[in-house]
């Protein structure tokens, strides 16, 4: 459990510290644009391996039985959340209406995920993920306040293009990647 939460810790705070401008120009200052990046990108890689690592080898905890309906939550919610997460890449009305589609995404994600899971290690991953999601997105409002939201024009051919791929995404990942990657069936029903 130590390792997850280690994991968790330099995973999500490597994406927090961007968020601190002065502290990261300081070390952009120091270490150079390239420099920074490769930090970054070592930093998040060995947090995101802690992560996979240290919930797959965690204990299984059982703080609730999540009732048997809730299995539906995820389903449901994760073909938008691949959604967003494919229109975060493209110029389109879904991505400008949605203003940071990649932390709803992630945010859908965690939340779908932590209905539907009563174990600790659930609860501390997917949990972790929607509080960062929640305090990434006020933070991102904090500085669009200050300094402008950016432009954000894009046509409806990408929103076609990101509804089939999301579409696309999510049943190729829910009929056989889950199971593959993850270990549980997501269409079990």
């Amino acid at each position: 459990m130590a390792i997850l939460v280690l994991g968790l810790a330099l995973f999500l705070g490597t994406h927090l510290f961007t968020r601190a401008r002065g502290p990261r120009a300081a070390l952009v200052a120091r270490f150079g644009e390239t420099g920074y990046k490769g930090l970054y990108s070592l930093a998040a890689a060995v947090g995101l391996a802690a992560i996979i690592y240290g919930y797959g080898h965690a204990p299984n905890v059982a703080l609730w039985t999540p009732p048997g309906w809730t299995r539906h939550i995820p389903i449901t919610l994760m073909w938008p959340a691949f959604v967003l997460l494919v229109a975060a890449y493209l110029p389109g009305k879904i991505r400008a209406r949605a203003r940071h589609p990649m932390l709803a995404a992630v945010k859908l994600w965690a939340f779908s995920h932590l209905c539907a899971n009563g174990d600790l290690a659930s609860v501390l991953l997917f949990g972790s993920f929607l509080a960062y999601g929640v305090i990434a997105r006020i933070l991102l409002k904090r500085y669009e306040r200050a300094h402008g939201a950016p432009a954000r024009a894009g046509s409806w051919q990408n929103d076609v293009v990101a509804l089939a791929l999301g579409t696309a995404l999510y049943a190729l990942f829910g009929a056989f990647l889950h199971a593959i990657l993850i270990g549980v069936p997501a269409f079990n029903l």
